[in-house]
């Protein structure tokens, strides 16, 4: 590609530029950034300058527009990395032949690193064709992560206080599952913010968005009251509104993706008693001992709220027992070690309970069979942390700014060194392009012994090290490392460091306590005994080498290491946070390593956030330290794909027009000289292209590709009606053979009628013997049919039936969860799913009592089986915005069918892994159809802004849902617990009453329409607990254990249900 003179702002590809400089590089950008062009190519690779703004530029015509295009057909765009990163997926990189790719996104906090993250997978879902459930699952990811990771900084209003991995997973194209991998979340930020931040999202969404009775009942308080928000209520009463629809969003998110409600329940349970941990008042005494100051009614909230006992919290606070030769002592904390201990317990309450939600969202996201390597493909996006540099910088900022340092080493490797290396191996003729490469800086931080994070370790095993003892060593360790800059008062516990992005002054207070990260063992042994299920699960987990939640649950293949007894220091040979997170990153790289990588480069305009303003300095400065200069220029001069011989030829072959082609560097040359490529170099294994070779091969193949449908589209054509003459002639062979079988038949038949006439006719009766010779087959008369040949198709929905049960065998077995594996597992007690019967069957045990009205009797717009054209039939004389909701055959579901302007339209409604109800390919989700249709009677169903108006009903004289009615010898719906009929058969009750399901329990409903209610409804807990206990298995409504059932029950106090459960 040629370089050009293009006016300013007008090229896409900065390394077509004739001149290049650093005022052009930036003049360039700084142009198309003030006429919305805020992307940018460099070669392969993207720049992304934030515009704080929406551009209206990430729609479905956008998201039309690149799909499957070669990328020089549209204007530079984020959707085009995910395109280009799918593409390379399913055939192959041009470069190094890996099917799996990853693409590393980066710049500083508040350069638009997360929302690229969400535009690349909202595309690559929408190039996979992702309508499923799962999919829409996925999207949901990162709002939810986002609520519970991320917060205001002074840098950024939606800054990521932890990085992430997202792993698709797919097979043949097709998304299968997700895997999340979380690293270093912030978690002090949960007790302190500095000056200008703010905590976590999910506070504030509480505080502006629980219901009164939801304050109520999680005790929560006044937002200015609490002392963990450090600067006050902030987003709670400023963006109240929004926080209240964040809140809504997070449900509705929690929901689609497959929390429990049980489980959702007791997160605001811990997130509550997060907030009112910092209410705890601790102070001394005289002796120094601490205390809990004043009232004990947090003490008590807390303890309440995660299911503890409150004595037993205010000792844990307070004092430390230890034992020496049998002997037990009491250690009284001092206020300031109280405070620590308050302090440690909180921070561990919330990356415990972050680490489990990313542990759940990955089983529910997990591929439902186990699939070998070899059938999977993946796309991997990173989105960590940006640079950061604070007034003031603590440990988070130095691990935060070191996996930076990291990533641009990544870069380096493969953009400047790894390339030329290559060159020089393999004999190219090459002027070598300089760049600062920052191993040196790496080694600084990772080097063993002599390094940051393992002098920062060794200090922290000694129990008289302070922070300023750490310094000292720093200061005497790397003196002549000019990566360091030692503080000029030597009493102070700051040093600097000269980063690839600049210099950062650090600030070493609480550096050991952080990076020991300890949780006292009695405060350990007593929220592992917690009654709220969540709480102790999370802490009976354990911590892996990267830092990452193992619930024990999942560990089995490592049962051999024993479980740590309720007591013990498991603390003490604990591993430390800094060398949890070096793993971290030691195992990421190796991920991104076995990938084919995509860069995008974010750059942040302005410091202050706001649109439209380009500040030329401080883009400079992102533009030099990033070394997009020498980016470009190499880029520009450099082969960016190498790809070894046979990879190409295999790839491109096809483009040389002969049968046969030798898979060496002769079938090369011959490619590119047939298709007419310029500017290439031939090595010793490999070949060398220019980045914008692929683009030209790319679109020679797509014009061969349509080429080839066309002549496939005449040749099939050509075929079709040669059969067509074939079997027109067959067909009219048969028609003739049938004329003459039934002309036989109607003449046998004739004869045998005018015998029987003349015996009929005859004066005397039939005499005895003919009946039995009758009887002895005497009088057999014999038809031969002539032989008709009927060609015999295969039954393709048959065979795909019996193929899918085939797949289900597989489905019912139970997969063994290990450390960093996640299967979801999926239970089918109906039958086949795709059948009638198995509809049936689902429907009568888990949704008999979910499309009811409140009177007992199904709602008007519910029909049962039937089919597309059936429910076409029902709307064709109604009005437009007639609707119907049927029951699927298909799968287990309902499709919604609505009468258009034009046509009549249908909708699949899916059900939620928890039993909710979604319309598919939209966000929210609802507890029951009769939610559903209220919502979409006022809100249109998008994009087609159809509302729901009028239920269709039943056709006269006709119920197309009896199928479907509840079994007529008990006269009771399918599903309902069998503890309630003992109680209907008590009270007297009549065969003909039903139990009907309303939202505050289960009702006895006579047939004539009365209701009689019952004084202790049954809660939909208990009913799914005393269904297990009858030797039934729980329908698929909900997945709660018998044990969290029980406790729901009897959190409720109902004794109706205790009664119930003892009667195992």
């Amino acid at each position: 590609m040629a370089s050009t003179d293009a006016p300013i702002g007008q090229t896409d590809d900065l390394a077509t530029l004739g001149n290049l400089d650093e005022k052009i590089l930036l003049g360039e950008l700084k142009h198309r950034y003030n006429h919305d062009k805020i992307y940018t190519y460099v070669g392969d690779i993207l720049v992304a300058v934030n515009p704080f703004r929406d551009l209206g530029i990430y729609g479905q015509k956008h998201a039309e527009m690149y799909k499957n295009k070669v990328r020089v057909d549209n204007p530079p765009h984020i959707f085009a990395v995910s395109d280009s990163a799918y593409q390379s997926m399913l055939t192959g990189s041009a470069v190094s032949g890996k099917k799996n790719q990853c693409i590393v996104i980066s710049g500083e906090s508040g350069a638009g690193k997360t929302e690229s993250t969400k535009f690349i997978i909202k595309q690559i879902i929408e190039l996979c064709k992702g309508k499923s459930q799962l999919e829409q699952q996925i999207l949901q990811v990162n709002p939810l992560l986002e609520a519970f990771g991320n917060a205001q900084t002074t840098m950024n209003d939606n800054s990521s206080r932890f990085g992430k991995y997202i792993q698709l997973k797919f097979k043949e194209g097709k998304v299968m599952g997700a895997k999340i991998s979380e690293y270093l979340l912030e978690k002090s930020r949960v007790v302190f913010q500095n000056k200008g931040e703010e905590n976590f999202h999910i506070f504030y969404y509480m505080l502006a968005g629980l219901s009164p009775e939801q304050q109520k009942k999680y005790k929560m308080q006044v937002a200015n009251k609490y002392s963990y928000l450090t600067n006050g209520p902030s987003s709670a009463s400023t963006k109240q509104a929004r926080m209240k629809e964040m809140l809504a969003e997070l449900n509705n998110a929690m929901d689609l993706v497959g929390f429990l409600d049980e489980e959702q329940d007791e997160m605001y349970s811990i997130l509550a008693a997060t907030l009112m941990m910092g209410q705890i008042e601790l102070d001394a005494n005289e002796d120094d001992a601490a205390f809990v100051k004043g009232s004990d009614q947090a003490v008590a909230t807390v303890a309440e709220l995660i299911g503890i006992n409150d004595e037993e919290l205010r000792q844990v606070l307070t004092f430390n027992l230890s034992s020496a030769r049998g002997d037990v002592f009491q250690r009284n904390y001092t206020k300031h070690q109280a405070q620590d201990a308050r302090d440690a317990m909180t921070k561990t309450l919330y990356g415990r309970l972050f680490s489990w939600i990313v542990n759940k969202v990955n089983q529910l996201l997990a591929p439902e069979i186990s699939l070998h390597v070899s059938e999977t493909t993946e796309i991997g996006i990173l989105d960590i942390f940006g640079f950061e540099q604070f007034q003031s910088n603590s440990f988070e900022q130095l691990c935060i700014n070191l996996a930076n340092e990291q990533l641009q080493y990544f870069f380096n490797q493969h953009i400047f060194l790894l390339e030329q290396e290559e060159y020089k191996s393999e004999g190219i003729d090459w002027t070598y392009v300089p760049f600062v490469n920052n191993q040196s800086l790496l080694d600084l931080f990772l080097a063993k012994p002599i390094g940051i994070l393992a002098l920062l370790d060794e200090e922290c095993l000694f129990p008289k090290a302070t922070d300023h003892t750490f310094v000292e060593k720093l200061n005497q360790n790397f003196a002549r490392n000019h990566h360091f800059i030692k503080a000029k008062v030597a009493s102070s516990n700051n040093f600097s460091i000269d980063h690839y992005a600049g210099r950062v002054e650090y600030t070493a207070d609480l550096f050991l306590e952080k990076n020991r990260d300890t949780l006292p063992s009695k405060v350990m042994q007593m929220l592992r005994t917690s009654t709220n299920d969540l709480v102790s699960q999370i802490f009976r987990g354990t911590v892996t080498r990267t830092g990452t939640l193992a619930l024990q649950s999942r560990r089995r293949r490592t049962r051999r290491s024993a479980k740590p007894k309720l007591g013990t220091r498991e603390t003490v040979k604990k591993m430390t946070v800094g060398a949890q997170f070096k793993n971290s990153l030691s195992v990421l790289l190796e991920l991104l390593n076995l990938s084919n990588p995509h860069f995008v480069r974010c750059i942040k305009p302005n410091t202050s956030k706001s649109a439209k303003l380009f500040e030329d300095k401080f883009v400079t400065a992102q533009l030099r330290y990033t070394g997009m200069l020498e980016t470009t220029r190499i880029r520009r001069l450099g082969y960016a794909l190498r790809p070894h011989f046979a990879d190409f030829v295999k790839r491109y072959k096809v483009l040389a027009r002969s049968p046969r082609l030798s898979e060496d560097k002769h079938g090369c040359v011959k490619i590119l000289k047939t298709v007419g490529l310029t500017d290439w170099h031939v090595g010793k294994t490999k070949l060398f292209l220019k980045y914008y070779h692929q683009d030209q091969l790319e679109e020679h193949m797509q014009k061969l590709g349509k080429s080839a449908v066309h002549i496939q589209k005449v040749a099939r054509g050509f075929l079709a009606r040669c059969r067509y003459k074939s079997r027109v002639k067959k067909a009219q062979q048969q028609k003739e053979e049938m004329n003459s079988f039934l002309l036989q038949l109607a003449k046998l038949s004739l004869d045998q009628q005018h015998k029987l006439s003349k015996v009929l006719q005859g004066d005397k009766k039939i005499p005895k013997s003919f009946f039995e010779s009758i009887r002895k087959g005497d009088k057999v008369i014999k038809i031969e049919a002539p032989s008709i040949q009927v060609q015999q198709g295969t039954n393709k929905k048959e065979d795909k039936v019996s193929s899918e049960e085939e797949e289900d065998g597989d489905d019912d077995e139970d997969e063994e969860i290990i450390e960093d594996e996640f299967v979801r597992i999926r239970n089918n007690l109906f039958g086949k799913e795709g059948t009638r019967q198995a509809s049936i069957h689902w429907f009568k045990a888990t949704q008999s009592m979910a499309v009811r009205d409140q009177t007992g009797t199904f709602a008007k717009w519910f029909h049962g089986i039937i089919t597309r054209r059936r429910a076409e039939e029902l709307l064709e004389h109604q009005p437009v915005g007639a609707f119907l909701i049927r029951v699927s055959e298909s799968r287990f579901g309902y499709s919604l069918s609505l009468k258009a302007e034009s046509r009549c339209k249908h909708f699949m409604i899916d059900l939620t892994p928890t039993g909710k109800y979604l319309v598919v390919g939209e966000m929210p989700v609802f507890k029951n159809l009769q939610e559903l249709v209220k919502f979409y009677k006022v809100k249109p169903i998008s994009p087609f802004g159809d509302v729901l108006k009028q239920a269709c009903g039943q056709a006269e004289n006709e119920l197309d849902y009896s199928e479907l009615l509840a079994d007529k010898k008990n006269k009771r719906a399918s599903g309902v617990p069998s503890s309630l009929v003992r109680k209907m058969k008590e009270k007297g009750m009549d065969q003909e009453e039903e139990a009907v399901y309303s939202p505050d329990g289960y009702s006895l409903a006579p047939s004539t329409g009365s209701s009689r209610r019952l004084e202790r409804p049954v809660s939909e807990a208990s009913y799914l607990y005393l269904d297990a206990t009858n030797g039934k298995e729980a329908p698929m409504i909900s997945k709660m254990s018998r044990n969290s059932a029980r406790r729901s029950a009897m959190r409720e106090n109902k004794p109706g249900q205790r009664r119930a459960s003892t009667d195992k």
